[in-house]
């Protein structure tokens, strides 16, 4: 998959393509169904198979807001597209001035002469244009006009709901974990990079690796048996997500992401680690004595181990 970034790199687009563009947010199995059917299309025809998708998220810029949480970090986003295997990715700065164009400018200057959109796929809540205005019935308005022919792909509904990136995001954060993995079809993860932390684990005997998760969506505190990627090989990994509340008072530490990854002993500072939940062990609780939490962390690697070892390697494209 060859990326591309920006308007300035839109000339190193193929002149006759099938494109699909949207956000992606979580790339669930609704995007991964949209990205399938524009690559397997693009391979019928003959034709290079293009993603669009815009950071920051369109949301943010539109209702002028940081608070607008995006499920997944871009990279993180990036490499699940990936997997599907397109053959351009392309990444649009969402701005104000984007955001203004007409849906009949969009569709002339980036879909047409840009990205030599001869079909494009759009799934059937897919807004674009001035005010996100203009909808799918537009788009085919427009591409009868432009040359282009437009396949809408129906949403998928699981146990009767549609599924979407903000359903995904409350059942993270409420620790729905199971009822998230349906929608995304495999387990939910948060890529991070790994940082210095205190070494309080490696005191203690487990050291862990630290992670900055760059603003992804992660389930709420507790310990968690996990599956644990670096690079292309997998490992087996119990993870704490909390305060450490028995070395600090919750009032004095911000919420960290510690995985500790059995038989691991390599120095991956600045590296990025995506990690799988898979199922939570425990909540995160203080504890009385040093020596208690040592006996727990014992228990908490055996459990996880045993849940890690029954799993099977997500399948991250879909």
């Amino acid at each position: 998959m060859k990326v591309l970034r920006g308007l300035h790199d839109l000339h190193l687009a193929p002149k006759s393509s099938v494109v699909t563009i949207g956000v992606f947010d979580g790339v669930h199995v609704g995007h991964a169904k949209v990205i399938r059917k524009t690559v397997r299309r693009g391979s019928a025809l003959g034709l290079k198979s293009v993603v669009i998708t815009f950071e920051p998220h369109p949301a943010k810029v539109l209702r002028r807001s940081s608070d607008v949480p995006s499920l997944i970090s871009l990279d993180h986003r990036m490499r699940l597209i990936e997997m599907i295997a397109p053959d351009y990715l392309v990444v649009l700065n969402f701005t104000r001035s984007l955001a203004e164009l007409s849906p009949e400018a969009f569709a002339k200057d980036i879909l047409v002469s840009h990205a030599g959109a001869k079909e494009v796929y759009v799934g059937d809540n897919f807004y674009f244009g001035r005010g996100a205005g203009a909808g799918a019935a537009v788009l085919k308005r427009l591409g009868g006009t432009l040359g282009f022919k437009v396949t809408v792909v129906r949403a998928i509904k699981i146990g009767g709901k549609r599924i979407s990136s903000s359903i995904i995001r409350k059942l993270i954060t409420s620790g729905r974990l199971r009822e998230a993995k349906k929608f995304l079809a495999r387990p939910v993860s948060v890529l991070g990079t790994v940082v210095s932390g205190a070494n309080l684990a490696r005191e203690l005997g487990y050291p862990t690796a630290n992670l900055n998760p760059h603003h992804e969506v992660i389930p709420p505190s507790g310990v968690y048996a996990v599956l644990v990627r670096h690079e292309k090989r997998f490992f087996k990994g119990v993870l704490n997500i909390g305060v450490r509340p028995t070395f600090y008072a919750p009032r004095d530490r911000e919420p960290a992401i510690e995985v500790h990854i059995f038989g691991f002993r390599e120095r991956i500072y600045g590296h990025d680690l995506e990690v799988f939940f898979l199922k939570k062990l425990r909540r995160e609780r203080k504890f009385r004595t040093r020596e208690g939490l040592i006996r727990q962390i014992g228990q908490d690697e055996k459990a996880a181990f045993a849940v890690a070892r029954r799993a099977d390697k997500p399948i991250t494209g879909i």
